[in-house]
C-alpha cells in the first residue's frame, strides 16, 4: 500500500493545507537502512516533511534536497523528493539510539543535536536556491516551521509524527502542513493554533486508523475548506548503473587507477564496488569495466 498526501485549501484562499499519511515511506526506508528506532524516527519525520514540499514544487522536474546537519551521533540526514512527493533519503549512522525520554517519546532532538537545517531547490533556475536556518529544536517539525517563516516568510503550521514498534517496524507515520497565503482572512490564525493543539500524538492518531481527511478536520475544525486531490507517494530511489558510473569516471582516471593498484598489491579481486545511499544497491565494475568508461 502507498502512501498517500491529501492536498485541500481553505474556502476562502486564506491557507492551503497537506495531510501525509507516510508509513510505507518510513517502512522501506527502514528496510533499506536497517536503522534503530530514534534514527528511525528521525529519517521518518525528515522524509514525511520533505515529501510534502517536494508537491510544493513548481513544476514537473523540479527537487528539493532536505538536509539536517546535525553535531549528534545521528551525523546528517539527507533526503531529496521529486514535484510528485516521490522521496528517499538516509541518515549518516543508521545505529543512532538513546534511551526513551522521561515522556516515553523518542529521543530525536538528542542524537541530531545542534546544527543547521539545509533546503536547496533545484526548480530550472541556473543556480539551485540555498535555504539554511540554525535549527530550532532539532524535533524536526519546529525546525522546517521556522525555515518556512525566515527563509521563505510563510507562516506555517507543521506536525510530524513517527510511531516505532517494539519490532523496530514503522507502526504509523505522518504530517501536517498548514500555509497561510497571502492577504488572509486574520480571523482564522486563532482557530489554527487551537487546532494545532489537537495534532499532538498524531502518529497515534493514524494509528488509530484515521484518515487523512480525520486528520485534516482536526486541523481545520471550524474552518470550510475544499479538498483538491490525494495522491500516491512512495520512497522511490532513482539510482541505476548508469548514474553510478558517472561517480566512478568523476573520480578521475589516475584515481580509478591507483585504487586498482592497491587492490592488486593486497592481493585483492581487482573489482571496486559503489553503493548507493538511498536504498543500498551495490554496483559492482572489474578493472576492464571501469577503465573503459574513460575512453
Amino acid at each position: 500500500m502507498s502512501s498517500k498526501i491529501l492536498r485541500a485549501m481553505t474556502s476562502d484562499g486564506s491557507a492551503r493545507a497537506y495531510v501525509i499519511n507516510s508509513t510505507e515511506i518510513v517502512n522501506t526506508a527502514i528496510k533499506y537502512h536497517s536503522t534503530m528506532p530514534t534514527a528511525s524516527a528521525l529519517l521518518g519525520r525528515v522524509l514525511t516533511a520533505t515529501s510534502v514540499m517536494g508537491c510544493m514544487l513548481p513544476e514537473n522536474g523540479d527537487v528539493i534536497t532536505v538536509a539536517v546537519r546535525g553535531n549528534g551521533i545521528a551525523g546528517t540526514t539527507l533526503c531529496c523528493a521529486d514535484y510528485f512527493g516521490n522521496v528517499r533519503g538516509y541518515v549518516s549512522n543508521p545505529m543512532a539510539d538513546l534511551p526513551v525520554r522521561a515522556d516515553g517519546k523518542l529521543d530525536v532532538s538528542g542524537i541530531v543535536g545542534g546544527g543547521i537545517l539545509s533546503v536547496m531547490k533545484d526548480v530550472g533556475d541556473e543556480v539551485p536556491y540555498n535555504g539554511n536556518i540554525e535549527l530550532v529544536s532539532g524535533e524536526i517539525a519546529e525546525d522546517i516551521a521556522q525555515y518556512f517563516a525566515t527563509s521563505e516568510q510563510t507562516p506555517t503550521l507543521c506536525a510530524l509524527g513517527v510511531l516505532i514498534d517494539t519490532d523496530f517496524t514503522c507502526k504509523a507515520a505522518g504530517g501536517v502542513f498548514v500555509q497561510l497565503l497571502p492577504f488572509p482572512d486574520e480571523t482564522i490564525i486563532p482557530k489554527l493554533e487551537e487546532n494545532a493543539k489537537k495534532l499532538s500524538g498524531l502518529s497515534h492518531k493514524f494509528a488509530e486508523g484515521l484518515s487523512n481527511e480525520d486528520i485534516l478536520k482536526i486541523a481545520l475544525d471550524g474552518i470550510e475548506f475544499d479538498l483538491f486531490d490525494e495522491i500516491e507517494v512512495d520512497y522511490k530511489c532513482d539510482c541505476s548503473r548508469e548514474r553510478t558510473q558517472g561517480a566512478l569516471v568523476s573520480l578521475g582516471k589516475t584515481e580509478v587507477e591507483e585504487i586498482f593498484k592497491e587492490m592488486r598489491a593486497e592481493g585483492k579481486e581487482e573489482r571496486v564496488e559503489l553503493e548507493c545511499h538511498f536504498c543500498d544497491k551495490k554496483y559492482s565494475f572489474t578493472r576492464d569495466e571501469a577503465l573503459k568508461l574513460f575512453e
